[in-house]
């Protein structure tokens, strides 16, 4: 299946033009360049607003009056919860160097998503037949939509549950919680970039389909392990109340039907599911 990214075919050209494996190497080196050029002018952003950054968007879980928070409350005593009193610390003279540096990269990566993701399109593009080029129209624009949905999900849901739930877990008096600020960072990274990508799994699914790889019956098939999974998941960083564990399992449990539903829509009918 490789060997069909070594030909750089044409619309309309029925003769491939073969490229040799170290012409591909220097024409992905050409595109990863360009794509660290991108990274580094994010980085670069995102490193020169370090207190807006920090006290604002990292930080801004940990604070009482994040808007997750005032939304729940204002719904019902019931429904309402925040951390409280959560205090972080640093234990290595270069931990916040280091930190601020790595979330510089992040977020650098992630403002700079659709133009990383434009290079690696060029660079794939010119293997594809010309059916598959049909089936991935507008694909830089979804596919950054659905990540960019994926991060903010994960900000603004996933992030301040899962805060507040491991930030109040004690399992004894005679252990003072105090996170660091490398650890929390690790955790906020994993809520946002890990949950930007589980949302392209439609995308994901409209290609493998569109290709005949896979079926909607896959998908049906393994949907009562994919819902306990899901319900695991969210049982685990939730508060112990059915409101807010729905809140995180709704979306993944419409994720998945909904990937179901296009690939049943855009599977060849002519190849058994």
């Amino acid at each position: 299946m490789l060997s069909k990214f070594f030909k750089n075919r044409k619309s309309g050209n029925s003769s491939a033009v073969e490229m040799t494996f170290f012409e591909h190497l220097d024409a992905l080196r050409s595109h990863l360049f360009r794509a660290a050029i991108y990274i580094f002018i994010g980085a670069l952003i995102v490193f020169l607003q370090k207190r807006f950054i920090f006290d604002v968007v990292i930080l801004g879980p940990l604070h009482e009056d994040f808007i997750t928070y005032r939304f729940f409350c204002q719904l019902s005593e019931f429904t309402c919860f925040h951390p409280s009193g959560v205090k972080l610390i640093t234990r290595e003279l270069s931990e916040q160097l280091m930190v601020h540096l790595k979330v510089s990269f992040f977020l650098g990566l992630t403002l700079a998503f659709p133009f990383v993701f434009n290079e690696f399109w060029k660079f794939v593009r010119p293997g594809l037949y010309e059916r598959e080029l049909r089936a991935t129209r507008g694909v830089i624009f979804w596919c950054t939509m659905l990540f960019l949905l994926g991060v903010l999900f994960g900000y603004f849901i996933l992030a301040p549950f899962s805060v507040t739930f491991l930030t109040s877990y004690n399992v004894s008096g005679l252990v003072e919680a105090t996170a660091t600020l490398s650890s929390y960072v690790d955790a906020m990274t994993m809520y946002t970039m890990a949950t930007g990508l589980v949302f392209e799994m439609p995308l994901a699914v409209y290609f493998l389909a569109k290709l005949g790889i896979m079926g909607p019956g896959f998908m049906k098939t393994y949907r009562r392990h994919a819902v306990v999974i899901i319900l695991v998941l969210a049982a685990v960083i939730t508060p112990p109340d059915i409101t807010s564990m729905m809140v995180v399992t709704l979306p993944l449990l419409l994720l998945y039907e909904l990937s179901i539903y296009i690939a049943a829509i855009y599977y060849p009918k002519d190849i058994p599911a």
